[in-house]
Parts: C-alpha cells; sequence; structure tokens
C-alpha cells in the first residue's frame, strides 16, 4: 500500500497519526506531496485522487481511496488493534459522533474563519466575505467552550477511552493555529486532554 501524505495539513496528518497509533508506520509506504507547491493538483495526481484531495491510499490492487476518515476506517478493518473507531455499536456511534462533531463544528469553522481573513486565501475565496469568518469564530468559539465543560467531566471524548475522535480534536486544536488562535492555551481541560493526546503520539 502507498498513502500519499502532506505534513501538516490536518486531513493527511489525521491519517497519518492514526496509522502511527496503529504502529503500523512501516507496514505502508508514504509519499509526500507538497500542498503549497500545488502538486496535489497535477495531472498525474489528479489521475489518482480526481478532486485533488489528500491524504490518497493506493491498494495493492490499484484501488484508491480518499477522505481521511474512510482511509481511517480500512486501517482500522485490516488492523483492529489498538480499537480506535469503537468494539461494539454503541462504542462506534458514539466515536463517530464525537469524530463529526469536531470535523463539522470545529474543523470546518476554523477552515471558513481562515479562508476569509487570511491574504494567501484571496485568490482562492473569491471574494473573501469578513461576515462568514465572523460567523465561523463565533459558532467554533462557542463549540469549543462546550467540548472544555464535556472534557471537565469526561476524560476522554467518546465511550469513556481513547479513540480517533480524541486525534481530530487534538488536531483540529493544532489547525486552529492558521487563525492565530490556541484553544488549548485557553481551556483548562481541553489543555489538559491535548497534552495527553500529544504524550501518545510521541
Amino acid at each position: 500500500m502507498k498513502l500519499y501524505h502532506a505534513p501538516k495539513a490536518v486531513n493527511p496528518e489525521r491519517t497519518y497519526n492514526f496509522l502511527k497509533l496503529k504502529g503500523k508506520l512501516d507496514a505502508v509506504e508514504i509519499q509526500e506531496i507538497s500542498i503549497m507547491q500545488q502538486e496535489h493538483k497535477s495531472k498525474d495526481y489528479r489521475a489518482l485522487s480526481p478532486y485533488a484531495q489528500v491524504p490518497v491510499l493506493i491498494l495493492d490492487d490499484g484501488s484508491t481511496i480518499t477522505e481521511s476518515r474512510a482511509i481511517s476506517t480500512y486501517f482500522e478493518t485490516i488492523w483492529p488493534e489498538p480499537n480506535l473507531m469503537g468494539q461494539d455499536a454503541k462504542e462506534k456511534a458514539l466515536i463517530e459522533m464525537w469524530d463529526r462533531r469536531i470535523e463539522f463544528m470545529f474543523m470546518m469553522q476554523i477552515a471558513t474563519w481562515f479562508r476569509n481573513t487570511h491574504p494567501m486565501m484571496a485568490p482562492l475565496e473569491v471574494p473573501q466575505v469578513p461576515e462568514a469568518a465572523e460567523k465561523a469564530e463565533t459558532r467554533v468559539r462557542k463549540f469549543v467552550a462546550t467540548v472544555d465543560r464535556h472534557l471537565g467531566e469526561h476524560e476522554w471524548l467518546a465511550a469513556d477511552r481513547f479513540s480517533i475522535a480524541d486525534l481530530t480534536l487534538y488536531l483540529t486544536c493544532g489547525f486552529a493555529g492558521v487563525v492565530r488562535w490556541k484553544p488549548q492555551q485557553e481551556l483548562e481541560h481541553l489543555g489538559a486532554h491535548y497534552a495527553k493526546v500529544q504524550a501518545r503520539l510521541t
């Protein structure tokens, strides 16, 4: 198998670190690709990933899988331990619930905030809409405050154990740096959670 990876980009890092947590980095060929140099938009890369998405996983039979969550699900299925997506129906549902919440209510709001404020994104977001950025910032700050309260009562986000949802939260906290926000430094319980996940990855 071959995994195309873009270091420091949140979705590629999600899949890469999921594989790391599985202890299987040596089992997959890692090919780095530069988003800043727009290598993901090349003709050859689009042949693998029509929507120019990173990551993309190439299976031994030539099949391709995109979407970081889908690739992680594939890894979970072929390497079920350590389990990161739930052992039974309830665990799987709770973990996916929180994982999706972090994606839609945290990660995507940061992306909207960033795309509509940063000068580097102006050629891609035409026109930039300051009002959209303001709404996204308000929503994400409110949501992250609720996550912090949740973590004040629970060690991990879902199912009372470490899961992919915790990894997604950790990486999205790092992603928030693109808008010069580090919520893990402002919120006590989120900060403690961030440090625990970081310890697992180092």
